[in-house]
């Protein structure tokens, strides 16, 4: 098992500073999670510190351990700065795509409800209140109303950048043998990251109530998928002229 290296480490110590004062302070987490740029409560700033807060121990342990896991082989070779470049990079990625989803979603169910003698202002408000009016489903499936509050809801976690991650190991370690801790069977990386993204889009279609699905786990799986693409494009680039070789520091 390689040593951790330190950006590595320094990364997991400030998500676990931001996910500790997140349960000590409440009003944290509705500063530093990121909300749609619609809603009263987005800053952004969010957009960055997003990547650093995490809804559970479970979310937090799996994320730092991906972290720990895969960061650390790429920091080895790339050094600290490249290493954070395309980390942020990632979860920048996974951000605007996430919310690029969220504003399709949102805007196909508020559309209608404008066009009826809603504002949207007082849509939102309600929604963020935790109501809603009945009589927006006259006018909206009862999946629009879904996509409406959950495009509201806001997102958190080093997800998106660790998406990147595990895409960028995969490029560079294409026959490594990974698994899944409920399948303890080894697959080369070149197969594991297209399957766990093939899911991903999978289970994130399903839950778009753009396709008319009521259906929602409560996983930003295009947040995900984007840090994944960005990842991928970047790793791409990179071979191609040979960056990839080279050091920032």
């Amino acid at each position: 098992m390689m040593r951790i290296t330190e950006t590595v480490k320094q990364l997991i110590i400030i998500n676990i500073i931001f996910f500790v004062a997140s349960l000590l302070v409440k009003p944290a987490f509705q500063y530093l999670a990121l909300y749609f740029p619609e809603s009263p409560l987005f800053m952004p700033w969010q957009i960055v510190t997003h990547m650093f807060m995490h809804g559970g121990l479970m979310h937090i342990l799996f994320n730092m351990f991906g972290l720990y896991m895969f960061g650390s082989a790429l920091e080895h070779f790339w050094g600290a700065k490249k290493f954070l470049f395309f980390y942020f990079s990632c979860g920048l990625g996974a951000a605007a795509l996430h919310l690029g989803v969220n504003y399709i979603q949102f805007n196909d169910a508020i559309q209608p409800l404008i066009e009826n003698g809603f504002t949207k202002q007082s849509v939102i408000d309600t929604i963020l209140a935790d109501k809603y009016d009945t009589r927006w489903l006259e006018y909206i499936s009862e999946s629009k109303f879904d996509g409406l509050v959950s495009s509201l809801a806001p997102v958190v976690g080093a997800s998106g950048a660790l998406y990147g991650i595990i895409v960028a190991f995969a490029f560079m370690f294409p026959n490594a043998e990974l698994m899944l801790l409920f399948i303890p069977v080894p697959v080369k990386a070149k197969y594991f990251v297209p399957g766990l993204l093939a899911i991903d889009l999978f289970l994130g279609l399903r839950g778009q109530a753009i396709f008319g699905s009521r259906w929602d786990d409560g996983v930003a799986h295009f947040a995900h998928l984007g840090g994944a693409l960005i990842g991928f494009l970047m790793m791409w680039y990179w071979k191609k002229n040979q960056f990839n070789n080279n050091r920032w520091d």
